[in-house]
């Protein structure tokens, strides 16, 4: 049930406009300081995980691994996405309170 509430919570922040998805604009996102929650698929590959990991840790944002590049996809409506980020508190603050229950 948990996994869903995050998917829908993504959904609703991609149709509010809050969601940028792709690896380069994910980064160009953190490293402008517009983003908030960073989101990385558990199944993207070691590298793109630790390269979100390292640039997270670097411009202090909160990163987390969860579900898998389809269902983030399908939430966003879009292909296969190993990366998102979220760009307004909202949001973050709602999936980390799910994800942290």
């Amino acid at each position: 049930m948990t996994k869903d509430k995050v998917l829908r919570l993504i959904g609703l922040a991609m149709k509010a406009g809050k969601v940028v998805s792709g690896e380069f604009s994910v980064e160009k996102c953190i490293k402008s300081g517009k983003a908030k929650l960073v989101i990385v698929a558990a199944d993207a590959s070691e590298n793109t995980k630790k390269k979100f990991e390292d640039k997270c840790k670097f411009y202090n944002v909160p990163i987390l691994i969860y579900s898998t590049k389809e269902d983030l996809g399908i939430a966003l409506g879009k292909g296969l996405r190993s990366s998102m980020t979220l760009t307004e508190d909202g949001f973050k603050n709602a999936i980390l309170k799910i994800t942290e229950e």
